[in-house]
């Protein structure tokens, strides 16, 4: 039998040591099921971004309030509250105390919905537009640039129209967030960690810019990182007291603006 030379027997045993390391891999291949499940999941986070440049389409809230708007007899409105389901869960007139305030929030709703609908905004020829968006967006995974991208857009929209644009710090989710699900406080926790980048974003560009910004969850967050549970009645959407604290923040802007 021919003798194995010494280089021979070291390359055999990097080999045997690199099968090993592929984790129990079926060759040919080479691919453990760790690397399967992580391709899989990259795969799946690619998938969702993909769906989420359309899916406010086949969002059932946003067919039916954008056709609620266009029969609304509304067609002033110095004030706009320009959002999702959180903006949506108040009567802002009634919050605020004001005739010429409109809302425009519409339930599950994403950036790109937001940029769709902008000529509903552009109508009621409001002064003063407050934008709060980018919860649904993170939790579709969708990246945050793209969400800074499409929101920096919305912006220049309404100042192209002479609207003064507010931004609005996207909020955090609860700690126990749609745990029916299968949300973890872990899996929450990444995606405040998301908005974060959002907001950070957001705050540069506004004071860059010079426009004014909103920091809610500095009033609304605890400093575990999470939106404070007594102030949502499901884990992302306010109660009445977390109402009263946003509502505070923009009667603020509103008497800098003299509105």
């Amino acid at each position: 039998m021919k003798k194995i030379s010494l280089h021979n027997k070291i390359f055999l045993v990097f080999l045997v040591l690199a099968m090993l390391y592929a984790g129990h891999t079926n060759i040919p291949g080479g691919q453990s099921a760790m690397q399967k499940a992580a391709k899989q999941q990259v795969a799946q986070q690619q998938v969702a971004q993909k769906q989420d440049t359309l899916n406010y389409k086949t969002n059932a809230n946003y067919s039916l309030q954008t056709e609620l708007f266009n029969v609304y007899k509304t067609h002033h409105a110095d004030i706009v509250m320009f959002g999702n389901s959180i903006t949506h869960g108040a009567a802002w007139n009634e919050l605020l105390g004001r005739s010429n305030v409109v809302e425009r929030g519409i339930p599950s709703d994403v950036l790109r919905g937001y940029w769709t609908r902008i000529n509903d905004i552009y109508k009621l020829n409001p002064k003063i537009v407050f934008i709060m968006g980018g919860l649904n967006d993170v939790y579709n995974w969708t990246p945050v640039e793209d969400i800074f991208t499409v929101y920096v857009r919305i912006i220049n929209g309404l100042k192209s129209k002479k609207i003064i644009p507010v931004i609005q710090s996207t909020t955090y989710a609860a700690r126990n967030y749609a745990k029916e699900w299968g949300a973890t406080p872990e899996s929450n926790l990444g995606r405040n960690r998301e908005i974060d980048k959002l907001n950070k974003l957001l705050s540069d560009y506004a004071r860059k810019n010079n426009i004014e910004y909103i920091d809610l969850n500095s009033l609304i967050a605890g400093k575990d990182g999470y939106l404070k549970p007594e102030l949502s009645w499901d884990g992302v959407h306010y109660k009445a007291e977390t109402y009263k604290i946003w509502a505070r923040e923009i009667e603020k802007v509103l008497a800098k603006y003299k509105l």
